[in-house]
C-alpha cells in the first residue's frame, strides 16, 4: 500500500528477476467470480473480528510446493486462515506479503517499526500517514477497543491492533481488499493497494505460483454465508415471513445476493437499492414505486417496534434526507436486511440500526409495509 515502489518492500529488480515478464502480463488480467461481501461497522473498527468460520474458505486453493517452500510457516498459516475468514483468496494476500516485505523478513525502514518514506508500515506495508494516507486508522499500535475509520484489527486477540503484528496486518490487508471489491475483480483491488500495473502483475504472479490447482471464490447464498465475513453473517437472525407475498419478495432478493450494485439498475444483472426492493415485490405481485423517496411516501409506515420481514427500512443516504430517504433495504429479520448498498459492494445481507451496521445504516429514518398498502390485494394464502 505504498502507492509506488519505495524502500518498504523488496527491490523491484530483485522481485522481477523471480518471474517472467510474459507470465506477468497474462496473470495481471486474472479475476475471480463475485460474491457477497460485508461493509459493516466491523470493517471499520479494530475489534477482534469473528472467531468461527463456516464455509468462507470455499474455493480457497491448497498451497503449492512453491508456497510451502518459500513462505515462512507462521505467515503461510496466517494467510490461509485470514483468506478463509474474509473470503479473500489467501494467495493474493501472500503475494502482497511477498512483494511488500518478503513475508516480514525485510529489515528495510517501516517493516518492523516506524514507516517508510511514503508513510507505509508493517509487513503488509499499510499506510499510517504521509503520502500513503492513514489506511490503517488511528495510531499504528492502539487498543483493540478503539473504533477507527481504517482497516485496523486485532486478529490475534491480544487486545492490541498493531500494524507491525503479522496477524493484525494481514487481516487489515484483507479488509482493504474487501473494501475495494476483491471478489469482483482481483486486479482492481490490488491496483487500489498500490497504484502500479507492474505491482498488480507481480502480486498476481506470486498468487498463481502459490496456488495448487488455481483458485476461485464460490458465490454465496443466504444458506452459505461465510461465518466471518464482516457484516454478512446475519442469516441466523432471519425470521419467518408473515405471508406468501413477503416470502416471494424475500426469496427474490436472496436470489440476487452477490450481484453488483449499479445506480439506476433494476436487474436482472445489477440493481440499485430501490430497484432491488421494487423488483422483489414485483415478483410477489405487489407493484411499488421506483425510487426510495417514492417508496417512503407510498408507505404505509410502520412503528419501529412492530417491524417484521418484508418491511422496507429507509435511511437518509448520501442523496436523501429523513423526509426524502435516499437508501432502502428489505427487512428479513431482527435488525437484518438485504440491500444493494453502494458501488463496489455486491448485494448482501447486512445489519441495520445497531453497532454492526455499515456507515449510514445505523440510523433508520423509518419503515413501511408495502403489502399493506391500500391498493394492494394479496392472493389467497
Amino acid at each position: 500500500m505504498r502507492w509506488r515502489w519505495g524502500p518498504g518492500g523488496m527491490s523491484r529488480g530483485a522481485v522481477l528477476a523471480l518471474v517472467g515478464v510474459a507470465v506477468l502480463l497474462v496473470l495481471g488480467l486474472m479475476t475471480v467470480p463475485m460474491l457477497i461481501v460485508g461493509g459493516s461497522g466491523l470493517l471499520f473498527e479494530s475489534g477482534s473480528g469473528c472467531s468461527a468460520t463456516q464455509d468462507g474458505g470455499a474455493g480457497q486453493p491448497s498451497a503449492s510446493s512453491d508456497a510451502r517452500g518459500s513462505i515462512p510457516a507462521n505467515y503461510l498459516a496466517l494467510f490461509q486462515v485470514t483468506g478463509k475468514k474474509y473470503a479473500v483468496p489467501w494467495v493474493v494476500l501472500a503475494g502482497i506479503g511477498k512483494v511488500e516485505s518478503d513475508d516480514g523478513r525485510s529489515n528495510l525502514p517501516g517493516v518492523h517499526s516506524g514507516a517508510n518514506a511514503f508513510g507505509a508500515a508493517g509487513p503488509m506495508q499499510i499506510g499510517i500517514g504521509g503520502a500513503a494516507g492513514n489506511e490503517w486508522g488511528g495510531a499504528p499500535v492502539h487498543p483493540a477497543s478503539e473504533r477507527v475509520t481504517g482497516v485496523a484489527t486485532d486478529a490475534d486477540g491480544d487486545g492490541i491492533a498493531s500494524v507491525y503484528d503479522p496477524a493484525d496486518a494481514i487481516a487489515g490487508a484483507a479488509k482493504f481488499l474487501v473494501r475495494h471489491g476483491v471478489q469482483e475483480n482481483v486486479g482492481d483491488a490490488i491496483f487500489a493497494y498500490d497504484h502500479m500495473a507492474s505491482y498488480v502483475q507481480l502480486v498476481m504472479s506470486f498468487a498463481d505460483a502459490y496456488a495448487s490447482g488455481g483458485f476461485t471464490v464460490t458465490p454465496v447464498t443466504v444458506d452459505n454465508v461465510p461465518g466471518c465475513v464482516p457484516g454478512v453473517n446475519e442469516a441466523a437472525r432471519t425470521a419467518q415471513a408473515p405471508n406468501n407475498a413477503v416470502a416471494a419478495a424475500v426469496a427474490f432478493a436472496e436470489a440476487q445476493l452477490g450481484k453488483p450494485y449499479q445506480w439506476g439498475a433494476t436487474g436482472p444483472d445489477a440493481y440499485d437499492c430501490s430497484g432491488l426492493v421494487m423488483m422483489a415485490y414485483r415478483a410477489a405481485g405487489v407493484f411499488v414505486p421506483r425510487t426510495s423517496q417514492q417508496q417512503w411516501l407510498w408507505g404505509p409506515q410502520v412503528p419501529a417496534g412492530q417491524v417484521e420481514p418484508g418491511d422496507l427500512v429507509f435511511f437518509a443516504g448520501g442523496d436523501g434526507t429523513p423526509s426524502a430517504p435516499g437508501h432502502v433495504g428489505l427487512v428479513i429479520g431482527h435488525d437484518v436486511m438485504i440491500e444493494a448498498y453502494a458501488t463496489g459492494f455486491p448485494i448482501r445481507i447486512s445489519a441495520f440500526g445497531d453497532s454492526a451496521a455499515a456507515p449510514g445504516d445505523g440510523n433508520p429514518v423509518g419503515f413501511t409495509r408495502p403489502w399493506q398498502h391500500s391498493g394492494v390485494v394479496l392472493a389467497a394464502g
